[in-house]
């Protein structure tokens, strides 16, 4: 019994299909960048997903979300109408995306959750293009035409397709 305790439990897999991802490249970093530039997104109703925000060599920072595809062109006029503010950086997105979530507890205590569904995804050529974790999940977001390949070969790897014992 005590071994089970210590082996994380992936009790299933969650993905999501209709997902837009949006990309504000050079903004400045400077406190409260991330506000304005989410502010004009909720202002419009839109609900934000995973964020990441990152800071390059030149010192602007790069601030990447992302919304349910059908928010996605609104999402981007609201950035678009507040460009000025931001510095008037580069706005691109991608609204072909999917996330996919490994689902369970003891994630964050056993680091070779993570390093295993990056391997499996590699070993199928699935490019992952954000990551995001909690004590409880960790989600990819990828392009949506590798979604399925992606879940089945999940499901194998974390042997989610074999009866529990």
């Amino acid at each position: 019994d005590e071994v089970d305790m210590e082996k994380p439990v992936i009790s299933g897999i969650a993905f999501t299909r209709d997902e837009a991802k949006i990309i504000v490249r050079g903004a400045p970093d400077t406190p409260g960048i991330a506000y304005k530039i989410l502010g004009p997104v909720s202002a419009e109703n839109i609900e934000v997903d995973m964020i990441v925000q990152n800071v390059g060599k030149d010192g602007a920072a790069d601030f990447t979300f992302t919304v349910h595809r059908n928010d996605f062109a609104r999402a981007q006029e609201a950035l678009r109408k507040a460009s000025e503010e931001l510095g008037n950086p580069e706005i691109i997105g991608d609204d072909k995306i999917a996330k996919v979530s490994l689902v369970g507890v003891g994630m964050r205590s056993h680091a070779g959750v993570a390093s295993k569904m990056f391997e499996t995804l590699a070993k199928e050529g699935v490019n992952i293009e954000m990551i995001s974790t909690s004590e409880i999940k960790v989600s990819v977001v990828m392009a949506e035409k590798y979604l399925e390949l992606a879940v089945r070969a999940l499901h194998s790897a974390f042997e989610l397709d074999q009866p529990s014992s």
